[in-house]
């Protein structure tokens, strides 16, 4: 496997250039794009691929890896690289257990176990650890991506389940239902 092709990137190319391959590639084959798509397996061996060849060439320039944005300047620990890897590939519980095992609380860690959290559909736990990892490290554009993203999918959700009908007046099927059911009690008290 040659890194360099894998990212499509030369092999001259700046550490900036390699980070900007890395998140485009990231984002065309991440699992949550292939969800119940045949290709999921695919996508997931695809992006395994990605990630091992980002680790490679971020260690021969010294950089850190796996896409971690990290503003400390630090390279990549190797157990957060690991989280990193079994989220994407789907292991939730390999990523739980090492996170688990992490005494260190880094804007790093909130940002991993809120990934972890929204994997696992614990949509409330994954944003308040996605505002904890942005408020300590708010500099950092992954982890305030990740946090907006995952916000306004909630939005979306929200106006889905509660926009039609569900607690609201406003919808009007929701009103002309209701003008049937006054009528037919009308029709019967006379």
């Amino acid at each position: 496997m040659n890194p360099y092709e894998v990212l499509g990137v030369s092999e001259n190319a700046s550490e900036a250039e390699i980070k900007k391959a890395y998140k485009e590639l990231v984002k065309k084959y991440h699992p949550d794009k292939y969800q119940n798509n045949p290709l999921s397996d695919l996508a997931e061996e695809k992006l395994q691929e990605i990630n091992e060849a980002y680790d490679i060439l971020m260690r021969g320039k010294g950089g850190s890896g796996s896409g971690s944005n990290s503003s400390s300047g630090g390279g990549a620990r190797p157990d957060y690289m690991a989280v990193r890897r079994y989220i994407d590939t789907g292991n939730l519980a390999a990523a739980e257990a090492i996170l688990n095992g992490t005494r260190d609380r880094s804007a790093e860690w909130f940002f991993l176990s809120g990934m972890l959290s929204y994997r696992k559909g614990w949509y409330d736990d994954a944003v308040n650890k996605l505002k904890t990892a942005n408020d300590m490290d708010p500099g950092n554009v992954e982890y305030s991506q990740a946090y907006g993203r995952i916000v306004n999918m909630g939005g979306m959700y929200q106006n889905q389940a509660y926009g039609r009908g569900y607690g609201r007046n406003d919808d009007m099927c929701c009103q002309a239902l209701q003008c049937y059911i006054c009528a037919d009690c009308c029709c019967d008290a006379i």
